[in-house]
C-alpha cells in the first residue's frame, strides 16, 4: 500500500503541531460563546487560573490570541528598547532567530553562539556578562526544536538574575513535556503555547510576565499598544470585570481548557515521565539500528523531540517522503542550518507514548533499508522494547 499526499497520515510524529488529544478535539466542538456573555467571561477567568496552576505561577499568565511566534515577537517588541543591550544565546535556529527580532528593537546586540548540536554553558553566560556589564536583557530558547537539544535555563536564569538583567525564555516546545516553569528559571517573560506538549491545536500563546517586566514594558513608550503584538493590552483581560482588547479565540480557548484539565488531571510529573520514557526508548532504538542522534551528548537530548542524524549518502527529504508514502508516518525535517542533516521524531502530548517510538523506529528503519542503508531495524525495535519493558 502507498499513502498518497491526499490521504491523511496514520501517525503524525512531528515536532509540532501534533495531533490533539481526542478530548481536546471534542472540547473544540463546545458552543462558541459571545465574548461578553457572563458565562464566557467567567469561563475565561477560571481557565486563566488553571493555566496559572499548570505554570506554577504566583501571578496570572497572559493569553495572547495567536500561536506562540506572536508571543515571542511581542516579547521583543514590548520589553526591548533602543537603550538596552541584549545578549542572545543561540544554540540553534530558533535561538538565533530571536536575535533578529531583538536587533529590530535595539542596535545593541551581542551573542553567544554554539554549535547547533550543543547547549549553552552557563559559565559562558557568566563570562560574557562580566565582559559586557551593560547587558540588560538576555534571551534564550529552552528547547531548540530544529536541533532537539535542551539548554539549562534554570542555571542560566540564576546567572542572569545575579547580573540583574531581564530574561526572556522561549519554552514553546518544552513546557508541559518536561520540568520547566517560569519562576523556577527566574524568567521575566516566558513564552509557551498549547500546540506542542499540551496536545491542543495551534492558535494561542501562554505568557508568564514578572512584575518588573510589566513595569519595564509600561515605561517603554514604543511597546505595542492597540496592536496584535501588544502584551500590555491583555494585562487585566483575565478578570471577568475587564473588557477584552479584541475578540478572543473562543474555540481555541475551549480546547486549551480541556488540555489543561488533562495535564493537571494526569499529573505533571506523570506527563513528563511518559515524554521522557518515549524519548529514551527512541534513542535506544536509534543507536541499536546503527544510527546517531544529532545532540552531541545524550544529556542535552530533548525528551520531546529526537533528532536523528542523517546517514551519509541519504537524501533526508526523500527519506521523509518514503516514510510517509510507505508507512503513513510523518516526521519533521530540520530547519535552516540543520535542514537535510537530521530528521526529527516528535514525542509531544498524545504521541508521547512509548509505543509510538516503536512505530517511528519501524517506519524509519524500513524506509532507510529501501534506500540502501542497511540498519538493523529489528535490533532497534528490540532495544526500544527493552527500555519500555524495564519501566513497566
Amino acid at each position: 500500500m502507498r499513502y498518497t499526499d491526499n490521504m491523511e497520515p496514520v501517525f503524525t510524529l512531528t515536532s509540532g503541531p501534533v495531533n490533539a488529544y481526542p478530548d481536546v478535539l471534542r472540547g473544540l466542538g463546545r458552543t462558541v460563546l459571545y465574548d461578553y456573555d457572563p458565562a464566557f467571561q467567567l469561563f475565561y477567568e477560571r481557565m486563566v487560573e488553571k493555566a496559572q496552576k499548570a505554570m506554577r505561577l504566583s501571578t496570572r499568565p497572559v493569553i495572547l490570541h495567536g500561536e506562540p511566534v506572536l508571543g515571542l515577537e511581542a516579547a521583543a517588541a514590548s520589553l526591548i528598547t533602543p537603550e538596552d543591550t541584549v545578549l542572545n544565546l543561540a544554540s540553534g535556529v530558533y535561538g538565533k532567530g530571536f536575535g533578529y527580532w531583538a536587533k529590530r528593537y535595539s542596535p545593541n546586540l551581542v551573542e553567544i553562539e554554539t554549535a547547533y548540536n550543543e547547549a549553552i554553558d552557563p559559565q559562558a553566560v557568566r563570562d560574557m556578562l562580566a565582559k559586557h556589564p551593560e547587558v540588560t536583557v538576555v534571551s534564550v530558547c529552552h528547547h531548540d526544536t530544529p536541533s532537539g537539544t535542551i539548554n539549562p535555563i534554570d542555571e542560566i536564569g540564576a546567572v542572569v538574575a545575579a547580573h540583574g538583567a531581564y530574561l526572556i525564555v522561549d519554552a514553546v516546545s518544552s513546557f508541559g513535556g518536561m520540568k520547566t516553569h517560569p519562576e523556577e528559571c527566574r524568567a521575566d517573560i516566558y513564552i509557551t503555547g498549547p500546540n506542542k506538549c499540551l496536545g491542543a491545536p495551534p492558535g494561542l500563546t501562554m505568557a508568564a510576565i514578572s512584575d518588573r517586566a510589566w513595569a519595564k514594558m509600561k515605561a517603554n513608550p514604543a511597546a505595542p499598544r492597540a496592536s496584535m503584538l501588544s502584551i500590555l493590552d491583555w494585562e487585566d483581560a483575565w478578570s471577568r470585570s475587564q473588557p477584552f482588547p479584541f475578540t478572543p479565540s473562543v474555540a481555541e480557548m475551549n480546547g486549551l481548557d480541556v488540555a489543561l484539565d488533562l495535564y493537571l488531571g494526569e499529573g505533571p510529573e506523570a506527563v513528563w515521565a511518559r515524554h521522557a520514557l518515549t524519548a529514551k526508548a527512541a534513542r535506544a532504538g536509534i543507536k541499536a539500528m546503527g544510527l546517531g542522534i544529532w545532540a552531541a551528548r545524550e544529556a542535552i537530548a530533548s525528551p520531546t523531540t529526537t533528532a536523528v542524524r542523517t546517514p551519509e549518502g541519504i537524501d533526508e527529504a526523500r527519506l521523509r517522503r518514503e516514510v510517509r508514502a510507505r508507512y503513513g508516518v510523518v516526521f519533521s525535517s530540520g530547519r535552516g542550518e540543520t535542514l537535510g542533516k537530521l530528521t526529527r521524531i516528535g514525542h509531544m502530548g498524545p504521541t508521547a507514548q512509548p509505543i509510538y517510538a516503536v512505530a517511528a523506529l519501524s517506519a524509519l528503519g524500513g524506509a532507510l533499508n529501501t534506500m540502501g542503508f542497511r540498519g538493523d531495524t529489528a535490533a532497534g525495535v528490540a532495544a526500544a522494547m527493552a527500555v519500555i519493558d524495564t519501566d513497566a
